[in-house]
């Protein structure tokens, strides 16, 4: 096997162990089966990724631009499977439907904010994905995630601004000492 990184899901997915190919492709299958129409499949952050392409969105991602805005990442991590489900992360709705959803399947769900972790194909409840999926259209997705980038980049420049501003204090201050102390010394 060579280092060179998979360009393709196709590619990505036959350097996978057997058992994790065959989860993978599943759940593949099921998100493209559902996926509605204006997304792209490829690859993004080294898994399977569907995005929502510059073409329709130029500004691509707020977090880098050369990127086109993530819907949804598929893959694989040392000791588990991994489906990212960016596009409940900016819905509560979404989420909160997910979340009952899949409990109600009797399949555990174990789950960050948007990642859902996972050890084999049996550890995914792949109607609940589908639904999911198909519940976000293009537009509605943009709209939710344009509608929460303006509050993550805001409190980004307050951070920036707080932090900055204590840099300057500390400067100022050591102006201040070292004037002091030159006062003194005159």
């Amino acid at each position: 096997m060579t280092d060179t990184k998979p360009t393709t899901p196709a590619e990505y997915l036959k350097s996978l162990p057997d058992d994790w190919r065959r989860a993978l492709s599943a759940v593949r299958k099921v998100i493209n089966a559902n996926l509605p129409h204006g997304y792209t499949e490829g690859m993004q952050y080294g898994m399977i990724g569907w995005f929502v392409p510059h073409s329709i969105h130029p500004a691509g991602y707020h977090c880098d631009a050369n990127q086109p805005v993530p819907f949804i990442g598929l893959g694989n991590q040392k000791n588990h499977m991994a489906l990212y489900m960016f596009c409940i992360y900016t819905d509560t709705k979404l989420s909160d439907w997910f979340v009952k959803a899949w409990i109600k399947t009797g399949i555990t769900l174990d789950m960050g904010k948007s990642c859902v972790r996972f050890r084999s194909i049996d550890g995914v409840a792949l109607d609940v994905v589908g639904e999911a999926v198909s519940r976000v259209p293009v537009d509605v997705f943009l709209k939710g995630y344009l509608a929460s980038v303006p509050a993550a980049r805001s409190a980004s420049r307050n951070a920036a601004t707080k932090k900055a501003g204590k840099k300057a204090a500390a400067r100022k201050a050591g102006k201040q000492k070292t004037s002091a102390s030159r006062s003194r010394r005159a």
